[in-house]
């Protein structure tokens, strides 16, 4: 029987821990883009105000 190699199949969990985070990474990035772009397209889409004299 062959002998496990537990140093490639903690390699291979570290890769995969490192490219799930860079996923979640990118994908927040790109929330903060669209969320920042939308508020954006709001505060064009909304008229002037004018501001109150007392």
């Amino acid at each position: 029987m062959a002998k496990v190699n537990y140093s490639f199949q903690k390699r291979q969990k570290e890769l995969a821990k490192k490219k799930k985070k860079e996923e979640k990474k990118k994908l927040k990035l790109e929330r903060q883009k669209n969320a920042a772009e939308s508020a954006v397209e709001e505060t064009e889409d909304l008229p002037p105000q004018e501001d109150e004299q007392l």
